[in-house]
């Protein structure tokens, strides 16, 4: 028997958080590829939203919930955040004797090893002024050129429904045609919020052009937990914490992630 299984810890839950509920959509497709996982999510709904935080204010944040999954004995936390994977990681990363995914360092691998030549961006503020992506891709290949561009009112036209309203649509319509004038291969979709645009981006650009990150992610989360024999055969209990407004998670979770009758508990 291994030491890892011996000292239970594939049997441990894993933690997700998010500044609201943009990181059920990484939750979601973690669910349907790994069900007897026992999983905790986190969303920080007090300090909602991310994208126009500091640094400082978001490694704060960051640090008081892994605090907390370190009480709950989690074997790994994911950071289901583009925002908090670029602002914050570097400063926690190791701080904590669990495994911790971020989002946007565990992507680039993948996307750098891609043969692309030139790369765009859409993001936050706060993920774009970090150059997250442009230094985490060119740590793995600094021959691609890449073009980040902020985009700080799409999440409140996902999280509000507001696709159809003109103003959303001028939005999203304005920044896709700044980004075709850079001529990419691909375009990485860079808050989990921005993938549900896809019906309203593809009106603009070739819908093959975007990528999802969720999806490399939770293939990069599972591989590696494989690899460390972290994963669980008999589990799958679920539950959902937030820091705030357990009613308004409830009402915009739905549509990321149907998370039933669950309880969502109040935590701060």
């Amino acid at each position: 028997m291994s030491i890892l299984n011996h000292n239970k810890l594939n049997s441990r839950p894993i933690g997700f958080f998010d500044s609201g509920v943009g990181g059920l959509s990484v939750y979601a497709r973690f669910k349907k590829a790994l069900p007897e996982e026992d999983t905790l999510y986190f969303g920080d709904l007090a300090n909602m939203p991310y994208g126009n935080k500091t640094r400082e204010e978001l490694i704060g944040f960051a640090r008081k919930i892994l605090d907390f999954y370190k009480l709950q004995d989690v074997k790994a936390v994911v950071i289901a955040c583009n925002t908090s994977s670029a602002q914050a990681y570097e400063a926690i990363k190791d701080d904590y004797e669990f495994k911790i995914y971020p989002i946007i360092q565990s992507c680039a691998k993948v996307i750098a090893a891609a043969n692309y030549k030139r790369i765009g961006v859409f993001a936050t503020e706060a993920t774009v002024k970090s150059r997250a992506y442009t230094y985490e891709i060119h740590k793995h290949n600094p021959d691609i050129e890449i073009n980040e561009i902020p985009c700080p009112n799409w999440v409140p036209i996902v999280e509000n429904n507001k696709y159809k309203e003109k103003s959303a649509i001028e939005d999203v319509k304005r920044k896709v045609e700044k980004m075709m004038l850079f001529s990419p291969d691909k375009i990485i979709l860079g808050c989990t919020h921005y993938p549900y645009l896809l019906s309203l981006l593809k009106e603009f650009a070739p819908e093959d052009l975007f990528i999802d990150p969720a999806a490399i992610f939770v293939n990069y989360i599972k591989s590696d937990l494989e690899k460390s024999l972290l994963l669980n055969s008999e589990g799958g209990l679920e539950k959902f914490y937030v820091s705030a407004n357990p009613e308004s998670f409830k009402i915009h979770s739905k549509l990321f992630y149907n998370i039933n009758e669950l309880p969502v508990c109040v935590t701060r």
